[in-house]
């Protein structure tokens, strides 16, 4: 074992929470390359680990070389003292002869596994950094500055629009149009600073779930997927928490113990599934488990034992399992350190809905449960779609929108507030209606719009075109406001309310289950 030195920084640009030094071991073992990789796990997320075998290709040796930073005639020296290397080797290294056709031994030696008597030979110092990418260490604030410039330019350059379309000068138009070209590219780019893997939360749950299992005397196998997707930074903190709550639950409730599940025919070993996409301009995060699923019956009888729910109202399945996130409910039998309490879930929901995303629940007695979040791809500049109700501008994020129609005659069943799409009845919501507005005798128009599987319409007065957002938090006095996400300033200086669109995808579908059970009550009741 030998200690590895990486090149130290000039002192102003030392970073004190780095960490420069690592180790560069020997092993002699019988186990697998996947094996060896495993007993990193715990410092993967801070560290650059390279593993490989004597003899391996000159490449990988260089790269791995590369890759830690320390200068390559000491680490040549290094390798050549332990036997991973020869002479020769070495020398086309330094040379940079590594692509060169390798001797039969080579190749042989190359496309053999780790084995008994292989050496593992690599560094490993603590935040080396990613790949061989070049960083820059940025203050949070400024970043944060620099996306409030960009979103002043890009409301700038609206306003720029208007006057040049009121003006009608070709030239002008078509220079406002190559700068509204250059200001979307700066906003994208923009965005993209803040935008970061979500494996930085990922790296966090192998360790709490593998002390978790060990203190629930649980097998327990963690899968992770697309950690590569990439989040908004400021998300980043905010979500922790939740999914820890998520992941904890899953570990404590979802996951049978091995006689339970021995019994029902599954492994012993528990699965449980991060995943990561994206999915029509949001971030879904996936917390799924193959456990028992949730107890519906179970969860009822609590809700009602503890008043939370009125005796006789009937719960469809997914109302029911939106029951755990009500504030103090537990289906824990007794508490512990991991739950029981009533906290936890409620907290989760709260959370998520302050970044303007939402949870949905789907689980199977038996198979398992899924948990899935849902949230916007960014909390600053979206691009929108402006429509107006009785002279109120609204703007609804672009990538949410299927399409516009005008409103088909006799099509809309006002009953079932359902609409007749090419013979496809979907939900609606009439703005007017939902902002108490009178009714107008002008034409209407329909926006279908969609939020992960569901769809919906929601009726507006005019439809007036897009436009570039720069999304306002409304303030504390507006905290508790349903049906809308913040607030934008348009090209004209004119304030425009953003509709949150899954919040009004879910009324108008919640309205529509109810009025399908009032209708089935009804005609049961009918029977004689």
């Amino acid at each position: 074992m030998e200690a590895v030195w990486r090149n130290w920084p000039p002192l102003p640009l030392l970073d004190l929470t780095e960490c420069f030094m690592g180790l560069d071991l020997s092993l002699e073992s019988d186990e697998s390359l996947e094996r060896i990789e495993g007993t990193f796990e715990f410092i993967a997320e801070d560290s650059l680990i390279g593993i490989l075998p004597p003899h391996a290709p000159l490449a990988d040796f260089a790269a791995l070389a590369a890759r830690l930073g320390e200068p390559l005639e000491e680490q040549l020296a290094r390798w050549l003292r332990r036997g991973a290397l020869t002479l020769d080797e070495a020398a086309r290294i330094e040379n940079g002869d590594v692509d060169a056709a390798a001797d039969e031994a080579d190749l042989e030696a190359a496309a053999a596994p780790v084995t008994p008597q292989a050496s593992a030979a690599g560094g490993v110092p603590a935040k080396a950094g990613r790949g061989d990418g070049q960083y820059i260490r940025i203050e949070a604030s400024k970043l944060d500055r620099l996306i409030n410039r960009v979103g002043e330019l890009v409301i700038a350059s609206s306003g720029t629009k208007l006057i040049a379309q009121a003006r009608g000068d070709a030239e002008l138009l078509e220079s406002v149009a190559v700068i509204n070209t250059l200001v979307e590219s700066i906003r994208d780019d923009a965005l993209t600073l803040r935008m970061v893997p979500v494996d930085e939360i990922f790296s966090r749950f192998p360790r709490m779930v593998r002390e978790v299992s060990k203190q629930l005397d649980k097998a327990i196998h963690l899968e992770i997927k697309g950690g590569d997707t990439e989040i908004d930074k400021s998300m980043v903190e905010k979500l922790t928490d939740p999914l820890m709550h998520i992941v904890r639950n899953a570990v404590d409730h979802g996951l049978e113990s091995a006689d339970k599940r021995r019994a029902v025919g599954k492994p012993e070993e528990g699965t449980i599934t991060l995943n990561a996409y994206h999915d029509a301009g949001s971030v879904v995060v996936e917390v799924k488990d193959d456990g028992g699923g949730i107890n519906r019956e179970k969860v009822l009888a609590k809700a009602m034992e503890r008043g939370l729910v009125s005796d006789g109202r009937v719960l469809s399945d997914q109302e029911t399992l939106q029951l755990i996130f009500l504030p103090g409910f537990s289906t824990a039998d007794a508490v512990s350190d991991l739950s029981g309490r009533g906290v936890g879930m409620d907290v989760v929901k709260r959370n998520i809905e302050a970044l303007r995303g939402e949870i949905e629940i789907q689980s199977q007695p038996g198979i398992g449960s899924t948990f899935r979040l849902r949230l916007p791809l960014t909390l600053a500049i979206i691009d929108g779609f402006r429509v107006e109700v009785n002279e109120s501008a609204l703007v609804m994020p672009l990538d949410m929108m299927i399409e516009c129609v005008d409103m088909p005659e006799g099509a809309m069943n006002q009953r079932a507030r359902q609409v007749n799409l090419r013979g496809d009845w979907l939900p609606f919501v009439s703005l007017r209606e939902l902002f108490g507005l009178p009714p107008s005798d002008q034409p209407e128009y329909i926006v279908i719009v969609h939020y992960g599987e569901h769809r919906a319409g929601i009726v507006v007065d005019r439809l007036m075109g897009e436009v570039q957002a720069v999304i306002k938090p409304l303030g504390e006095i507006f905290k508790s406001l349903r049906g809308i996400s913040g607030s934008t300033i348009l090209g004209n200086g004119k304030p425009a309310l953003v509709l949150d669109i899954p919040q009004l995808i879910h009324h108008a579908c919640r309205r529509e289950r109810r009025q399908i059970r009032q209708h089935t009550e009804a005609l049961v009741a009918e029977k004689p």
